[in-house]
């Protein structure tokens, strides 16, 4: 009896101790019949997507796109009552295509792609979607694909990168300018996975502008692209985990409330 008594509580230490369960469910480990189950009209289904080969700079990975949706859809499952759906590694990502390694689908096959997956999905009772969304170009594809989806009764929103934690970013931001390989999207990489950043080989390449990147400062000039040697556009040095920490944990709370939003939405 006294072994008991003395094991008891560590073990109701240890239990305390466990992470709570997920609130949201990842539809890829159910069977249909599962599915089914849980697929209704007040379903929210979560879609990842971002890019798994698309340059980042001579500092991040080609996976990096891919690496923050599949981390940012961890944390909406962990934290709302959601459905998450597997990641989309390809989309629009026509201003890194002269970077080896570096992909993109043509703007219309994007947009139909997203439309034919939620159509699919809409067929078995949801009628809310949020795209976690990880690029800038790709919102190009989303905007008519949420139009299109609008008219059929399937309400669609995705997540602006450019506005979401954009207080907090302008907070932090010590960078004269940029928006890819940067000082932010480095720093969210240093909190999120700090195991596929290589700081020694961050650099400063801005060279204020609009339209895709180019290795070839000739190319710059004739096709009026942004001339970046490195692929990054920005001030990657700059870099901090507890800049992406602050920049990171304000983007999850929008993006909750974002979802939350469409929770409430009616359906047209």
């Amino acid at each position: 009896m006294r072994i008991s008594y003395v094991l008891l509580p560590a073990v109701l230490i240890f239990a305390s101790a466990a992470p709570p369960p997920p609130k949201g469910i990842l539809i890829e480990n159910l069977s249909w019949v599962e599915a089914e189950r849980i697929l209704d009209s007040g379903t929210v289904v979560v879609i990842p997507l971002g890019a798994e080969s698309k340059e980042h700079g001579p500092q991040l990975r080609l996976k990096n796109d891919f690496v923050l949706a599949e981390y940012f859809a961890g944390r909406m499952m962990r934290d709302s009552k959601v459905v998450v759906y597997p990641t989309l590694n390809y989309g629009f990502y026509p201003a890194f295509v002269e970077y080896p390694g570096s992909t993109t689908l043509r703007l219309e096959t994007a947009r139909d792609m997203i439309v034919d997956i939620i159509r699919t999905i809409a067929r078995h009772g949801p009628r809310r979607f949020y795209v976690l969304n990880t690029g800038v170009s790709t919102i190009r594809a989303l905007t008519p694909a949420r139009d299109s989806l609008a008219a059929s009764g399937i309400v669609m929103m995705f997540k602006d990168i450019l506005n979401v934690g954009k207080a907090a970013e302008e907070r932090v931001s010590k960078q004269e300018g940029g928006t890819h390989a940067d000082e932010i999207e480095t720093s969210m990489m240093l909190y999120m996975h700090p195991e596929f950043v290589d700081m020694t080989k961050a650099v400063k390449d801005y060279h204020p502008g609009a339209g895709g990147l180019t290795r070839d400062s000739a190319t710059a000039v004739r096709d009026k692209k942004v001339w970046s040697r490195s692929g990054t556009y920005g001030d990657a040095t700059l870099a901090t985990r507890e800049k992406g920490r602050i920049v990171v944990e304000a983007q999850v709370k929008d993006m909750l409330a974002e979802i939350e939003t469409l929770r409430r939405l009616a359906i047209p």
